[in-house]
């Protein structure tokens, strides 16, 4: 086979797509890696700001859009077909979902969590190495 034909073969492979994958502008990715390194900084500052319960949410979502942001850029996800976006947005809902999920079953536990160790391990550590960090000495027991 000749180096014309074979340059033929290729250019003609029977679909629309082209040989190269979208060509994005230099811009383009300069900017979302500054974007990218901005939300990195967001992160590491939101570590230091006591949100409570809500420092969590917080951290998902500034990962969830970096991660928007590497797929449709970096990716090239914005440019391609129409279903690969729909998987892309049905994955990300799967993971909400599990994640919301777990969430839920973590909260059924809350009631058996005790402060403190059990009161065997407590009369052991205490026997044994009273000086070693253990958990806060409460008034509540768990059942042994």
């Amino acid at each position: 086979m000749s180096a014309s034909h074979a340059s033929d073969d290729h250019a003609n492979h029977g679909d629309d797509q082209p040989l190269v994958g979208h060509l994005v502008p230099m811009s383009v990715l300069v900017w979302t890696a500054i974007a990218l390194l901005f939300l990195t900084v967001v992160t590491v500052a939101a570590r230091y700001v006591d949100l409570g319960q809500f420092n969590v949410p917080l951290a998902l979502g500034i990962a969830v859009l970096k991660a928007t942001l590497v797929a449709l850029f970096f990716m090239h996800l914005r440019w391609d077909k129409p279903f690969n976006q729909l998987v892309f947005i049905a994955c990300i809902a799967f993971v909400v979902l599990l994640i919301a999920l777990t969430v839920l079953d973590t909260g059924q536990y809350a009631p058996t969590i005790y402060d403190g160790n059990p009161a065997t391990v407590q009369t052991t550590l205490d026997e044994f190495a009273p000086e070693a960090p253990i958990a806060q000495k409460t008034g509540i027991t768990s059942p042994d």
